[in-house]
This record gives structure tokens, sequence and C-alpha cells, in this order.
């Protein structure tokens, strides 16, 4: 079995972040790890706080992993401040991490900045260059690139751009789009489209720390960047069909419903 690290904030209401992460490498058939980089206060309705979590502990529990455990991948998802992100990627080149995905979470659902605007320069610096696929959705990669980014062709330029500043692959995801669901990977040489179909429901509480924690787990299992990218695809579509209308605002996506369906128990349990 493949052991993945996730390197990210931590969610009250376990939809998204460290939490969302272990459940999907869990899904995946993989072996889960974390490194929590802050505590945050939320639920469905928001994000209500944040306490960052100390530079030297952030070290110090990347050092207990890599000492001891061998990691296939590395997913780093909520980095908020500058001194966090020079001592993940600190550690990420003294232990030659490989297979590391980048989510570049910034911004809540609910309007929380999740990362101090002063850290995106230090994001492009220090975190970007070491992804082998960097996943930003649209008003992430705005903010990463300066530009404006309404059709498949700026999403290109901003990819494009992306890749400029040092990711071996970009996947930028289109969600945000108006009238389309497509994702955009980049690999420096072509551009593949990858649609889907738009899904109605408010329940998408975590879909991008499940995203691309479904990568990193699946290019720890030897998959080629496309090859995770898609199976990725697949499963958060599936998670998003079958999300939870768990509390009084945005719900969390289902993270085991084809574990569940296979074992014959959702119907069971699904109320």
């Amino acid at each position: 079995m493949k052991h993945i690290l996730t390197i990210a904030g931590s969610d009250t209401c376990g939809g998204a972040g460290i939490q969302a992460d272990l459940k999907t490498f869990s899904a995946q058939g993989t072996y889960g790890m974390s490194v929590i980089t802050a505590v945050t206060v939320q639920n469905t309705q928001g994000v209500f706080g944040c306490q960052n979590i100390s530079p030297d502990i952030i070290r110090e529990q990347i050092d207990a992993i890599f000492t001891d455990i061998g990691v296939s991948a590395v997913k780093v998802g909520m980095v908020s401040q500058i001194e966090t992100i020079h001592a993940i990627a600190d550690k990420l080149q003294e232990y030659h991490a490989k297979n590391i995905v980048v989510d570049p979470v910034m911004i809540s659902k609910s309007g929380f900045d999740l990362m101090q605007p002063d850290a995106k320069d230090t994001l492009i610096q220090r975190l970007i260059p070491l992804a082998y696929v960097v996943t930003p959705n649209l008003p992430e990669a705005e903010v990463i690139t300066g530009m404006e980014i309404k059709d498949l062709t700026a999403m290109e330029q901003a990819a494009r751009k992306i890749f400029a500043m040092g990711a071996k692959n970009v996947l930028i995801k289109g969600g945000h789009l108006e009238n389309d669901a497509t994702d955009l990977l980049f690999d420096g040489k072509n551009a593949i489209l990858l649609h889907s179909d738009r899904i109605e429901t408010k329940n998408t509480h975590g879909t991008g720390c499940t995203l691309s924690s479904a990568i990193a787990a699946n290019l720890a299992k030897g998959k080629t960047v496309e090859e995770a990218v898609r199976i990725a695809k697949a499963y958060i579509t599936t998670a998003i069909e079958h999300s939870l209308d768990i509390g009084k605002g945005v719900g969390p996506t289902n993270h085991f419903y084809e574990l569940y369906k296979k074992a014959g128990i959702w119907d069971d349990i699904k109320d």
C-alpha cells in the first residue's frame, strides 16, 4: 500500500482540509498521513476563525513522517503564511519529496482569507516550482497570474503562465465558468480539456481538497498525470452526485459512496 502525506489545515466539520484528504486517500486504497498547518473554526455555513501552527512544529511533523515512513506522494493544501511556506518548502526539498500536488487554497467559499495576502509571492517562489501538479480554481489562478479568466482561451494562457513559474503540470479547474465545468490540464506542450457535467447541488464543500488528494494518491500508484487527473475527476464527480446534506449550509461530498455501494450498505445508512 502506498503512503500519502497531506500538509494542510484542519476542518472542524470534516468536509475539507486534512479530514477530506485522509478520507480520499483511504477511498483510493492508500494509507494517509498528515501534517497540520492550521486549525480552522468552521462548519457548513462558513469559516469563522483560524489559528496557525508554528513553523517549528510543522517542520517537526514533517521530520517525524519522512524519518520513519516512506512517502509516495505529497498533497499540499492550506499554507496561510510566509513562514509556513518556507518551512514546508525547505523540508520537501531536504527529503527530495516526489509526486507533490499543490492545491493553492486562498479563500473559503464563505469569503474567509485562508492565505495572508503577502504570502502569495512566497507560494509562487517556493511551492509552485516544487509542484508536479498544481491545481488552482479560477479565482486562485487569477490571483497567481494577475489575469482575468472568463473562458477556455484565458484558462490556457493562465496555465502556460503558471507552468512558466516552475510547475511541471497545471490543472486549472473550471467550476467557476459561467456555462461550462471544463477543466484544463497543461503539461508544457499540450492543453487537454476535461469535460464534465455540472451537477446541480449546493453541497460541494471540500471538492478542491478531494480532487487534489485523489490526484496525489493515483500518482503514487503509478498512474500518469493525465490518468491520475481523469480518475480523480471521475471520483469527485461521483462524490458530488451523492453529496451529503449535512448542516445548515454547504454540505460535504460523499467520499465513500462507491465503497458503501459495493458493500451493499448505502441504502441502510444514507438517512
